[in-house]
């Protein structure tokens, strides 16, 4: 029998190879027609600590993690009971387990899993040069059905830099675990964790293997962003070093500032100057920004920030994902600063969210903040090309030699000339004091008026087309009259329970926000014609994404919330659990 999905968790301590061997063993499904998702779950240590490669792999895309791991192998137990929370186990689950790693931890014992030895350090120690890691690569591989050529073909692909004695070790590793299960007796290791993999599927040459932070990357690179500043902070850090040599390459260039004020402040500074630019943060970097975005806002010149949210609040927990950024987002700025928020809801949606975000806030002259998250930032997908096709932009509108030139002049779309510095006769004060419309400061009431009415109007009154909504009607037995309304890394999880839900019958409709700011009241009260309920999904404590709504939209059905902080992300069987029991009651 072969299957259509599997769920596999691989943990060790820092050092032991787990990431390395997860990254490995998702690269070989994409090989043979397979998609896949892989998390990287770490704790909070520099160095050492505990490291985990979830994984889940099926012959169709996949969004987010099972509500069950089907197999769990430990390299060690070091801290292995702070993934408790993180990897749920069943009776149906199967534990390897390494019994010179000691005795399986209590807690894995009581979930009623199968345990299973598999001797990996005894099995390295027979090889020169032996790692456990490989030892459970090629024993994963066999177990799900994965062709054992390929593995010895990605192993030297990945280790021929360090030389053909680590290949030649890393290969034979491989080799042993592989013949561990090919060999085993027991018919449910031969037959019960076995894809049925499509090695001949159309359009393997064009899949991707895509964080949601070279996402991110891309699409500022293609929106036009040519300079950036940053200072790093997990989780964004990856993404500034995925741009720093991609950026060279197409004549920018990224800059480690001293601190997230500096990074602001170049980032305007270059936009000033005529050069598209950003900066990525996480949290804590965000707060230290908000005064710098506040006067790109007052200034009117683009910028862009991506901001990869993580547990908090302060230092909260680096290396794990919530949505609690949400509030600081809209309304950190002080005083009336509208600008742009976006949420990307997928790795794919990364790449659109941010290139639409970099030429919306091009052509707007203004702030766009783009909110991922842990989730997706750090986790990587086996995914088709993303394909969209976004609105026509006109991009910044430039002044030219003027003897007249105003700045700041009112418009009726709210976007005026911008000049590069050196335009003749376009010299002008830009600074962050409130100004009329030639530049020059003003504490006058109608000129402070008229230019935060000429600020809100640029944004609120522009067409953002079908993008700000990502709406897809999942038909049951009937219309839909349930919806469920999500934003950023959650939706993957909110479709595959629409799925769930629709094969029992139940007709749902999915909207997930990628425009967050502004507000658009009359597309969503579009979007819930016909709909009786709804239900707000969302990662965060203090429910910022249901007040939010309730703060700027009117909405006939009544809203259930199904909301809880990180790091435990939601599974779609608890979001079909949920719904099923609020119909009971």
């Amino acid at each position: 029998m072969s299957r259509s999905d599997c769920s596999i968790a691989l943990t060790g301590s820092g050092g032991a190879g787990a990431i390395t061997a997860g990254e490995l063993l998702l690269r070989l499904a994409g090989r043979q027609g397979g998609y896949g998702l892989m998390r990287r779950s770490f704790g909070p240590q520099i160095r050492g600590g505990e490291a985990a490669a979830l994984l889940r792999f099926a012959t169709a895309p996949v969004g987010c993690m099972n509500d069950v791991y089907d197999v769990f192998l430990a390299l060690d137990w070091r801290n292995a009971e702070r993934f408790g929370d993180e990897i749920p186990l069943g009776a149906k689950s199967l534990v390897l387990h390494d019994p010179a790693a000691g005795p399986v931890p209590e807690a894995i014992v009581a979930s009623g899993a199968r345990l299973l030895e598999l001797p990996l350090k005894a099995l390295a120690g027979d090889l020169e040069g032996g790692r456990p890691n490989m030892i459970a690569l090629g024993a994963l591989a066999a177990l799900i059905g994965l062709e054992r050529a390929s593995g010895k073909t990605l192993i030297e692909a990945r280790f021929v830099a360090k030389g053909s004695a680590i290949v030649e070790a890393s290969t034979a590793a491989f080799n042993a675990g592989f013949t561990v299960i090919e060999t085993a007796e027991d018919p449910e290791l031969a037959t019960a964790w076995r894809i049925a993999w499509d090695g001949d599927a159309a359009g393997i040459d064009e899949r991707w293997s895509l964080t949601g932070n070279e996402g991110c990357g891309l699409g500022a690179l293609r929106g036009g962003v040519r300079f950036a500043a940053a200072y790093p902070i997990t989780p964004a850090s990856d993404m500034l070093e995925w741009l720093a040599p991609r950026l060279e390459q197409l004549g920018g260039c990224l800059l480690q500032a001293e601190d997230e004020l500096a990074s602001i402040n170049m980032v305007t500074g270059a936009s000033f100057g005529g050069v598209p630019a950003m900066t990525a943060t996480s949290g804590p970097g965000l707060s230290l920004m908000l005064e710098g975005m506040g006067l790109a806002v007052a200034s009117e010149t683009p910028a862009l920030v991506v901001n990869v949210m993580r547990g908090g609040p302060s230092t909260g927990i680096p290396t794990k994902s919530e949505q609690a950024d949400l509030d600081q987002a809209l309304h950190g700025l002080h005083g009336d600063a509208p600008h742009l928020v976006l949420g990307a809801l997928d790795h794919a949606d990364c790449v659109l969210t941010t290139e639409w975000a970099t030429r919306l806030a091009e052509q707007l002259q203004t702030v766009a903040v783009v909110l991922s998250d842990q989730n997706l930032a750090q986790s990587r997908v086996l995914t088709a090309a993303p394909d969209y096709t976004l609105p026509a932009l006109e991009g910044r509108v430039e002044a030219t030699a003027s003897d007249a030139y105003e700045r700041y002049a009112l418009t009726e779309s709210g976007v005026s000339p911008m000049a590069r510095p050196g335009t003749p006769g376009c010299m002008y004060t830009a600074d962050g004091l409130e100004h009329a419309a030639s530049g020059q400061p003003s504490t006058a009431a109608a000129v402070h008026a008229a230019q935060l009415d000429k600020r809100e109007r640029k944004i609120t009154d522009h067409d953002y087309g079908d993008f700000w909504a990502e709406i897809r009607n999942y038909p049951g037995d009937g219309a839909p009259t349930l919806a469920l309304l999500t934003w950023g890394s959650t939706t993957g999880a909110v479709r595959e329970a629409a799925e769930r839900l629709a094969a029992k019958g139940r007709a749902v409709r999915v909207i997930a926000l990628r425009l967050l700011a502004p507000a658009r009241p009359a597309a969503l009260a579009g979007a819930l014609a016909g709909i009786d309920e709804v239900l707000v999904i969302e990662q965060s404590h203090s429910r910022q994404f249901h007040r939010y709504l309730r703060a700027h939209y009117d909405f006939d059905q009544p809203l259930d919330v199904l909301a809880r902080p990180g790091p435990i992300l939601f599974t779609p069987g608890e979001i079909v659990t949920h719904i099923e029991q609020e119909t009971r009651s």
